[in-house]
């Protein structure tokens, strides 16, 4: 059973917000609460109140689907913060400037699961492998290059070279001609 509990708009800047959902990530739910509750940062505040709604939805989804529901057996399975709308305001400056105050805002989103789940979806099927085996001598053979398209690489490659050369041949020419004439204007 999986479990989503999300806050959006929140004050507080995506980045700051990122590291302490790192912090979280693959521990089981209480201990993530615990963590956040004497976490020094700002925004472990809405990222515990996000964690303690999203056991408290798996509570009402294990209810509803009449399971028993044990709260250690929890995990955060993924915990992510996208960006939110930034607010842009103007402070005044001295010389009459103004300067942009961007407020940042940003969306914590926590999602928990059993274990177990997580573990099942991660295997891949014997019959899937199989197929995946069959299919990579195919590319790997599709891949390779003829000899058409070698030959067609090395032409490129040396007219490339030469308009590298002319380039640079048409550089050095104005450059000694510049020389000159500084020599006459002195």
């Amino acid at each position: 059973m999986e479990a989503k509990a999300q806050a959006r708009f929140v004050r507080v800047t995506p980045q700051k917000a990122r590291r302490v959902v790192d912090l979280i990530r693959g521990r089981q739910a209480a201990e993530a609460v615990a963590v956040l509750e004497f976490a020094p940062q700002a925004a472990s505040t809405p990222v515990r109140k996000v964690v303690q709604s999203a056991i408290a939805n798996a509570r009402v989804k294990a209810d509803l689907a009449s399971e028993p529901f044990d709260e250690r057996l929890l995990v955060v399975q993924s915990a992510y913060v996208d960006e939110g709308p930034t607010i842009k305001r103007f402070r005044p400056r001295a010389q009459g400037r103004a300067y942009r105050i961007r407020h940042r805002t940003s969306h914590i989103t926590v999602v928990l699961g059993q274990p177990e789940e997580r573990s099942a979806r991660s295997q891949p099927t014997p019959a899937s492998t199989a197929v995946k085996s069959a299919s990579r001598p195919a590319k790997k053979a599709a891949a390779e290059p003829t000899g058409d398209v070698v030959g067609e690489k090395a032409a490129k490659k040396t007219t490339a070279k030469k308009t590298s050369t002319k380039k640079t041949a048409t550089k050095a020419a104005p450059t000694e001609a510049t020389a000159a004439t500084k020599g006459r204007t002195r």
